[in-house]
């Protein structure tokens, strides 16, 4: 069923629009990860834009096809720099998410009572603070001129929930089981 409130449905065609150029931008910049030697970086771009790409998805869905002369703005950070650039873009870019964007969305989708987008935004908040850090890791190895020291990325395919190392048992944001979880 289709969002009921104009705000909550112009909140999800908005984080869907950032969700989306999200995604394309973390595949984009973690290419010039690979091409100046942080394959780890690369890997960790790549992961993080499948969690963006579950981000979308999830908003989409909520959209319903209510997408008729939507017009979806996205602030975003355009452009391409070094690694080290790129991070701090990235970084910039999910705190924001989680300061100032996902809180009033997902108090509004409270407010106005439209659960599946209550889901959807706490969902991508929760994943967005993980995102930050991660990020912020990597950001501090490469300016010590290193990769980030990583075995293994995990990725949510439900809610976006990003670990490092290892899966857990079960997804502390949405419950589902580790099996279930994208290996990168």
């Amino acid at each position: 069923m289709a969002v009921k409130n104009a705000m909550t449905s112009d909140f999800l065609h908005s984080a869907y629009g950032g969700e989306s150029m999200a995604h394309m931008r973390y595949l984009i910049w973690g290419d010039m990860a690979e091409k100046e030697g942080f394959p780890n970086v690369a890997r960790l771009f790549k992961a993080i834009a499948y969690a963006e790409q579950v981000h979308a998805t999830n908003h989409f869905r909520e959209i319903d096809g209510g997408t008729a002369d939507a017009t979806v703005t996205a602030g975003g950070v355009f452009g391409m720099g070094k690694t080290a650039d790129n991070l701090q873009g990235a970084i910039n870019g999910e705190l924001h998410e989680v300061e100032q964007m996902y809180p009033v969305y997902l108090n509004t989708a409270e407010f106005q009572n439209e659960a599946g987008a209550k889901r959807s935004f706490h969902g991508a908040w929760e994943a967005e603070k993980l995102h930050a850090k991660l990020f912020q890791k990597a950001l501090d190895a490469v300016k010590a001129g290193k990769d980030i020291e990583l075995k293994a990325i995990y990725v949510c395919p439900v809610c976006g929930n990003t670990v490092l190392d290892e899966a857990p048992e079960k997804c502390p944001v949405c419950g589902v089981k580790k099996e279930m979880y994208h290996k990168f």
